[in-house]
């Protein structure tokens, strides 16, 4: 499928040879994103470019976009009005890719206003890169690459990972939820599942290079290959995948690696047999990502969440009666349009129930194109951070409690490097996510460790090896 695309890396690669060409890549967006930017580097890199974190000697700067919230705008057009001069001076080629390319308005401005790119791609053509890279080589004519059907699945591209230890692996692409705040279905698609069999030879794969953790990847993961089974569609059945509960158990039963992660799945979506999985599978991580976005069953009804603030605190429930030593994080949006403040009392009611490891907090930001978007009820901006102010005090206040009851435990960590503030520790997260920093030898990097924890710093733990 992409004999085509890894013909013009050979081309690109001969033009380049011998040049010494440098390469930036800018993501701004969730792990997905991320996940695309590796594979971005891995063929770029196939075609002779260097990676650098100067943007002012890179002869090749690509920006992977995200959309979810209004900052990341204003962060691409301020890092687009820094690099003209780079274009301008040594002519550097710029292309623009990721999800923001996905809505017009956005391409629509970038010509109107940043019309010195050379290449702007979508989410669905990023493995068409060589190809466009080759024509602005060979012609300088700008390329819009976007398409806006749903895109394929596709295997095969490079991919330079960034880290040694942990790896994120895709399972599906695209969302069918159409949550009222988000934008994800409208520029990545609608859910597409990869086959049972290349998931599990990639993630083989990253076991015999040594990786220790997997991260699962999806909008919705534990709707993986619903679509297909709803639309009666053949897919080739491997090591007796055929749902998400079934590659939890696949893959746990992989030499080597000795973690599994997964985000995001929806609370809508998590059948028994995914909770069961996670109980008997001794290498998926107790921590479970549960979205909550709203603890108002009225405001989860407008933003089109398909459950109540009951039924997730029966799920919950149901969690904790079956998974021993389950945690929870989530995702909580305040300010969506209509909120009142007995809907928010009900959030802080299920953050105090809940108790939740971790919380990623978030101020309502109007996406266009989005049916919140259009609402006439938006909050005020004062109010969404007042309110979001009181959400992070009681957060915080539950952290540094819960952090107290992690000292004197034993806890099995990951040591996954140099700690990145002080060259003289290494550090490491738990099954539980919770980061700990140690002093150890560098020979402990990339192995399990039993550590003691015999502090706590509100965003951290300090162990020491037993």
């Amino acid at each position: 499928m992409i004999t085509s695309q890894l013909e013009d890396i050979e081309k690109v690669a001969k033009i380049n040879e011998g040049k010494n060409l440098k390469y930036s890549i800018l993501t701004m967006g969730c792990q997905q994103n991320e996940n695309d930017s590796e594979k971005l580097s891995g063929i770029i890199e196939k075609m002779h470019y260097t990676k650098t974190e100067n943007l002012a000697e890179s002869d090749l700067i690509v920006f992977n976009t995200c959309c979810v919230r209004e900052n990341a705008e204003d962060r691409l057009f301020g890092k687009l009005g820094e690099v003209k001069k780079y274009k301008e001076e040594k002519g550097t080629i710029i292309a623009i890719g990721g999800c923001m390319m996905q809505e017009k308005h956005i391409v629509e401005k970038l010509k109107e206003s940043y019309p010195f790119f050379d290449i702007v791609f979508g989410t669905h053509t990023l493995h068409k890169f060589p190809t466009d890279l080759l024509e602005i080589l060979s012609n300088r004519k700008r390329i819009e690459d976007i398409l806006d059907i749903d895109g394929e699945v596709i295997e095969g591209l490079p991919i330079k990972r960034d880290d040694n230890i942990k790896a994120s692996v895709t399972i599906m692409n695209g969302c069918n939820n159409f949550c009222s705040y988000c934008i994800v279905p409208y520029v990545r698609g609608r859910e597409r599942s990869r086959l049972p069999k290349d998931i599990l030879g990639e993630i083989k794969c990253l076991a015999k290079d040594g990786y220790k953790e997997i991260t699962l990847l999806g909008q919705n993961v534990n709707s993986y290959l619903r679509v297909e089974r709803e639309k009666n569609k053949t897919f080739e059945e491997y090591e007796g995948v055929n749902s998400f509960a079934t590659l939890l158990r696949a893959i746990n039963k992989i030499d080597g690696i000795e973690r599994i992660r997964f985000i995001s799945p929806h609370p809508k979506d998590f059948t028994d047999d995914v909770i069961e999985a996670i109980r008997d599978c001794n290498k998926v991580c107790k921590l479970i990502h549960l979205p909550l976005q709203s603890g108002s069953t009225n405001v989860l009804k407008v933003m089109n969440r398909k459950y109540t603030k009951e039924q997730y605190l029966n799920l919950v429930e149901k969690m904790r009666n079956t998974i021993p030593n389950v945690t929870f994080s989530t995702d909580i949006i305040v300010g969506f349009p209509g909120e009142t403040e007995e809907d928010f009392a009900d959030t802080l009611d299920v953050v105090k129930k809940v108790n939740f490891e971790q919380v990623y907090m978030f101020i309502y930001s109007r996406r266009v194109g989005t049916p919140g978007d259009k609402m006439e009820n938006q909050i005020p901006e004062e109010i969404k951070h007042e309110r979001f102010n009181r959400l992070k005090e009681l957060v915080e206040s539950q952290i540094a409690v819960k952090n107290k009851e992690y000292v004197g435990t034993t806890q099995t960590v990951l040591i996954e490097g140099k700690s990145k503030t002080n060259e003289q520790m290494l550090t490491g997260r738990t099954d539980s996510n919770k980061v700990v920093v140690l002093e150890a030898q560098e020979d402990l990097i990339g192995k399990m460790a039993n550590l003691k924890i015999v502090s706590e710093h509100m965003w951290y733990l300090k162990g020491e090896v037993i």
